[in-house]
């Protein structure tokens, strides 16, 4: 009890330092960023990312993923040449554990290298879900799973990014487990509501949300080729991120998320590196 109430201690003079403005006037800037620093080294990092390669479950109509050695570190063994290590990788850019911009549903709207640093580390809040999930794989998150959230941890912050916990990621990176495709070809998977969506993006106004499984909404609907609750929040000129992982392994208020990811210009997505910041000794 003790080493937890430590780590909230020391979770929650992270959080003053990295959101708020510096707390010792009189202390240097750089002296409060490597206070922050020091702080930071006794929280507990959990990697919310899965590590991608050719075959790893994705959308239905992206291509795999090709790894070809341009040079290896031994002569013969790279297509160009040798004396170091060289991969050339062609992948879509919704690939793994990847972050979608608004420009990726909504033509006008922010790409990729648009989306602001600022944007990038937020309070992480994770809706979990998962035991209904166990029982009832078609399960949409509801408003009693918010209420539910709210009566223990207070109103959602606005700002923040929120991830809906299913455990779905536990069946990576088994592609057929993953879609749970029936014998007349429609997907059972969970998802995200539009009541729920609306709720968080325009009462909350939270920056972006995320989840464990291929698509934002439920497998029913994507079966149809429909994409209703992944177009509402592109188009509301927020980034969501797929397939996360280890969900389970963060608590569902209290953490910050770091979101990750390339800059190319005019991206329309691309792979990312997740991770979460937690309370406790890591």
């Amino acid at each position: 009890m003790l080493s937890w109430v430590r780590g909230v201690l020391i979770f929650s003079f992270c959080i003053c330092f990295l959101i708020c403005a510096p707390i010792l006037a009189d202390v240097p800037a750089a002296e409060n960023l490597s206070q922050i620093w020091n702080q930071i080294q006794d929280c507990r990092f959990v990697d919310l990312t899965h590590t991608f390669e050719p075959g790893i479950p994705h959308w239905k109509g992206e291509p795999d993923e090709k790894v070809e050695t341009l040079y290896s570190y031994d002569p013969g063994d790279g297509t160009l040449g040798s004396g170091f290590f060289m991969q050339y990788y062609a992948l879509g850019g919704q690939w793994g554990t990847h972050v979608d911009p608004p420009a990726h549903f909504v033509k006008g709207l922010r790409t990729l290298d648009q989306i602001t640093l600022k944007e990038m580390i937020l309070p992480f809040v994770v809706i979990d879900i998962h035991q209904k999930v166990a029982n009832n794989s078609d399960y949409t998150v509801s408003m009693d799973d918010i209420s539910s959230w709210e009566s223990r941890n207070g109103l959602i912050p606005e700002g923040s990014f929120v991830a809906l916990r299913t455990d779905w990621s536990k069946r990576w990176p088994d592609q057929d487990a993953m879609e749970n495709v029936d014998l007349n070809g429609t997907a059972h998977y969970p998802g995200w509501s539009q009541e729920v969506l609306t709720y968080l993006y325009k009462e909350r106004n939270i920056t972006a949300s995320g989840h464990e499984t291929t698509d934002t909404d439920p497998g029913l609907v994507v079966s149809r080729d429909q994409y209703p609750l992944e177009t509402y929040i592109l188009s509301n000129n927020k980034y969501q991120v797929e397939l996360l992982s280890n969900l389970d392994q963060v608590p569902e208020s209290g953490a910050l998320i770091v979101v990750s990811f390339p800059k190319p210009r005019n991206g329309s997505g691309f792979p990312a590196r997740v991770f979460a910041i937690c309370p406790g000794i890591s």
